[in-house]
C-alpha cells in the first residue's frame, strides 16, 4: 500500500551507496543495489511511495557481475523495474490505484516494446543502407566502414527525430522534467550534500550515467564493432542490399556485447569526469539530455528526493541487518 513520504534521510556513514532512477509518470523510481522506492504526486496533491526489496539476479549467479556481461543484465532489469514502476505512477497519478502489472503482462510489453525499438532503430536503418549503399554499386557490403558509418548515423538520426517529436506531448514533457529532478537529487547525494529541495535545485540536470547516454554510445560503438564483426563473417562483402537482412539475427545477437561495452564505459567514464578524454566521450549522450531532461520545478524535486531517501533508507537497514548477523557468534 502507498505510504507517505519519509521527511527525515537516513544515510549509511560514510558509505556511499550506488543509486540509479527513472523518471515514471508524476513521479520518480529509484533503486539501490537491494532496494527499490517510487515516488508519485497523486491528483490531490499527496505523496504516494511504493517500497520494495529487491535483488538482483547477478546476486544468485556471481558470474553475471562480469566485465560486459553485468551490462546485459543490468539493462533488461531495468527495463523490468520500470515497466513496473510505470504501471505503480500510472495508477497512483490517475487516483484509480488499480492492480498492478502481472509477470505476463510485464513480458508482454517487454515483448512489444523491444520489437518496435528493433523494427525503427535496427531493422529499418539496416534496409536503408543496404538499399542506399546498393545504388553505389558493389564494394559496399556488410564488412565496409561506409555500410556501417551509414547505419549508425541512420540510428542515431532517427533516435534524435523520435525523442525530438515526442518532446511536443505535454505528457512527455512532465517526464522530462521528472527526469531532470532525478539526476539533481542524485548530484545532491553523491556531492554529499542535505538531501533537500534547495540543495538539490543548484545541481545540473545532466548526468553521465543516464539512460541517454548509454544508448548514445551502443549507436557510436556498435558501428566500429560490426565493422569488425561482420569483416570476418563469409558472405557479408558481398551483402551490400537486401541481401543482407538475413544478417539482423547475427546483429540482435551481437548487440549483447555492444551494450556490455557500453555498459563498462558509461561506468568507467562515470567514476573519472575530471579527465578531459572522459568528458569527450561521454559529451554526446550529455548533449542528448538537453532533449530527455527538463529543469524540474521544487514539487518534482521533492518526489523525487522522497524516492531516493526511501531507498537509501531501505539500503542502510539491510546493511544494519546484515552486519547485525554477522556480529552474533
Amino acid at each position: 500500500m502507498p505510504q507517505s513520504a519519509p521527511s527525515t534521510l537516513q544515510q549509511p556513514p560514510g558509505v556511499r551507496i550506488d543509486v540509479g532512477g527513472q523518471a515514471v509518470i508524476e513521479g520518480v523510481m529509484m533503486r539501490s543495489p537491494r532496494s527499490l522506492a517510487v515516488a508519485v504526486r497523486k491528483p490531490n496533491g499527496d505523496i504516494a511511495l511504493k517500497e520494495d526489496e529487491w535483488r538482483s539476479l547477478s546476486e544468485r549467479f556471481p558470474f553475471l557481475k562480469w566485465p560486459v556481461l553485468r551490462g546485459s543484465v543490468v539493462f533488461v532489469e531495468a527495463l523490468v523495474n520500470g515497466i513496473q514502476a510505470l504501471s505503480f505512477s500510472a495508477s497512483q497519478a490517475s487516483g484509480t490505484e488499480e492492480e498492478q502489472a502481472s509477470p505476463l503482462s510485464i513480458a508482454l510489453t517487454m515483448a512489444v516494446g523491444m520489437g518496435l525499438a528493433i523494427l525503427l532503430f535496427v531493422i529499418l536503418p539496416h534496409a536503408l543502407s543496404g538499399y542506399l549503399l546498393a545504388l553505389l554499386g558493389p564494394g559496399y557490403g556488410l564488412n565496409s566502414i561506409s555500410f556501417n558509418l551509414v547505419d549508425g548515423l541512420l540510428k542515431i538520426s532517427l533516435f534524435l527525430a523520435y525523442v525530438w517529436g515526442i518532446s511536443f506531448f505535454g505528457e512527455v514533457r512532465r517526464l522530462f522534467e521528472y527526469h531532470g529532478a532525478e539526476h539533481k537529487s542524485i548530484y545532491a547525494y553523491e556531492a554529499g550534500a542535505e538531501l533537500t529541495v534547495a540543495n538539490a535545485r543548484g545541481y545540473s540536470r545532466l548526468h553521465p550515467r543516464c539512460g541517454t547516454s548509454f544508448i548514445v554510445l551502443v549507436m557510436l560503438i556498435s558501428i566500429a564493432f560490426f565493422s569488425a564483426a561482420f569483416s570476418l563473417l563469409p558472405g557479408a562483402a558481398a551483402a551490400g542490399s537486401w541481401r543482407s537482412l538475413p544478417f539482423m539475427g547475427l546483429k540482435l545477437v551481437f548487440m549483447f556485447p555492444v551494450a556490455g561495452l557500453a555498459y563498462e564505459l558509461t561506468r568507467f567514464c562515470s567514476r573519472r569526469m575530471d579527465r578531459k578524454l572522459t568528458r569527450v566521450v561521454v559529451s554526446p549522450g550529455m548533449w542528448l539530455q538537453h532533449l530527455t531532461t527538463r529543469e524540474p520545478s521544487d514539487d518534482q524535486l521533492e518526489i523525487a528526493l522522497s524516492a531516493l531517501k526511501s531507498a537509501l533508507a531501505m539500503e542502510q537497514a539491510k546493511r544494519e541487518v546484515a552486519l547485525a548477523q554477522v556480529s552474533v557468534p
